[in-house]
């Protein structure tokens, strides 16, 4: 399964489709079971005969594979929040009470994580729009400097230095693999460049602007 935003230490994820997951190798290896285990519990949750509707288990049990140390395919499952779940309700002790209770936390925060992304996606049409009406016959780098002013400005380096950095392929979002405080900041500042394109054609003056605004955002009391 495609991987919108990378498992975390605990195998959290979000897919492509903007929905947070756990890898059920991680639960097992975290609630302590051996992951044959996992699967048959996942088994006798996604049988037809468990009670639980063919639309549930679809939606929140997605069976995929793995290859183990010796190169062997074995199956693992990608579970969303409803699928960890049913599956770690029976999951007692407290050592598994721990773990339900990190995991909650994980999901909450890959899910507003998720969010902040979503939300920053749908500002980047208007931007653009905008460096349009700035450019009578806009060329890619138009764009690219622009977006990569935002990315110097919070996280110090551009796109291409980012990815360069963290050995992700060309043309990989490098947004996916940013702390939730850079995306905060990066979606806050295209919205303000969103407004700054017009009024401030200059490209130097609205990177002096945003500069300005990120600093006073940081001075503000959390």
């Amino acid at each position: 399964m495609k991987e919108l935003i990378p498992k975390d230490k605990y195998g959290v994820f979000a897919d492509t489709n903007d929905t947070a997951r756990v890898d059920s190798l991680f639960v097992a290896r975290y609630f302590e079971k051996e992951h044959f285990h996992v699967l048959r519990d996942i088994a006798k949750i996604t049988d037809t005969k468990s009670g639980l509707s063919e639309d549930f288990t679809k939606s929140n049990f997605e069976q995929t594979f793995y290859k183990d140390s010796t190169g062997r395919k074995l199956p693992c499952y990608m579970m969303t929040r409803d699928g960890f779940t049913m599956l770690v309700m029976g999951y007692t002790g407290q050592k598994a009470m721990r773990f339900k209770e990190l995991y909650i936390r994980r999901f909450n925060e890959m899910e507003q994580f998720i969010k902040t992304l979503v939300a920053a996606r749908k500002e980047f049409p208007l931007l653009t729009e905008n460096i349009k009406l700035l450019h009578e016959n806009p060329k890619p780098y138009h764009f690219s400097n622009e977006c990569d002013m935002i990315n110097r400005i919070v996280t110090g380096m551009s796109a291409k230095q980012f990815r360069q950095a963290h050995g992700l392929e060309k043309g990989t979002s490098i947004r996916p693999y940013l702390t939730d405080e850079q995306v905060r900041m990066m979606e806050t500042l295209q919205k303000v460049d969103i407004g700054l394109l017009v009024a401030v054609p200059d490209y130097e003056q609205r990177k002096r602007h945003l500069e300005w605004y990120k600093l006073k955002l940081l001075e503000k009391p959390a």
